[in-house]
């Protein structure tokens, strides 16, 4: 028996990189996953066909996060999703991955505008989404926050990501104390440079700087991240709580 069996998880942004890689992880210890997506629907539906490729289960639920709208959104599709599948709306592992990106400019330049959208997408849906998932989570479920070294680091063209990241860490935080009578775990991965498909990555201007950063110095791979992620939503991390793990090769050792 696989290590989650009869479990149903939801992980945001989980079309392509991380997100891709913590769906799969997930439905290969045999939980029945929501693949939610933002504009993506057909890279959403690539992940779902990985997973039934794999024989797992899983289906894709659209809203883009940020919005207007798209907690309902995400919340009807998943509600009706665990119906259809399980017949009931039992939510036991919720990864919260979706997340925007800043352009790089110097802090100087960022709008209110880009401010606000990082904060939208990264801080207040995370909220909003562990908020709601509350009344479906049982005693014992798991939530699961991917955050970002950038906290960690200083690096001035990445500051409004790293303080929405640093948002993330605090959710992660006082959720764990708060969730802890029910056995609720609530845990933050910290990803360093990660190769996540993105055409930057693949250039070497861009790849052998950023590989230089970790201590093995390479870019890490979205599974190495998902590989933590799918073990803090399993019962041997249950004695693991309001914890940050360092998943960056090291890029943190200084």
């Amino acid at each position: 028996m696989t290590k989650l069996s009869g479990k149903t998880a939801l992980v945001t942004g989980s079309s392509r990189g991380i997100g891709r890689a913590t769906a799969l992880g997930l439905a290969r210890e045999g939980a029945l996953v929501t693949v939610h997506y933002g504009r993506d629907e057909q890279a959403a539906k690539e992940t779902v066909a990985l997973i039934e490729q794999e024989g797992g289960r899983a289906f894709p639920v659209g809203a883009q996060l940020g919005t207007p709208g798209a907690i309902d959104q995400l919340f009807a599709g998943l509600e009706a999703g665990l119906r259809e599948h399980t017949g009931q709306t039992v939510l036991d592992i919720l990864v919260n991955n979706a997340a925007a990106t800043t352009p790089g400019d110097a802090p100087e330049e960022v709008t209110a505008e880009q401010l606000d959208e990082i904060f939208a997408v990264n801080a207040k849906a995370p909220f909003l989404i562990v908020q709601r998932a509350l009344g479906l989570i049982p005693d014992g479920g798991r939530i699961v926050n991917i955050s970002s070294a950038v906290t960690r680091i200083a690096i001035p063209t990445q500051v409004v990501y790293a303080m929405s990241k640093g948002a993330i860490d605090q959710l992660t935080l006082h959720f764990a104390r708060h969730l802890a009578p029910r056995q609720i775990t609530v845990n933050s991965v910290l990803p360093g440079a990660t190769d996540n498909g993105s055409a930057a990555f693949q250039t070497p201007e861009v790849r052998e700087p950023m590989s230089q950063l970790s201590a093995f110095k390479r870019l890490g791979e979205p599974e190495e991240i998902a590989n933590v992620a799918v073990f803090l939503a399993t019962e041997q991390a249950r004695w693991i709580t309001g914890a940050s793990l360092d998943a960056t090769g090291g890029s943190l050792l200084g």
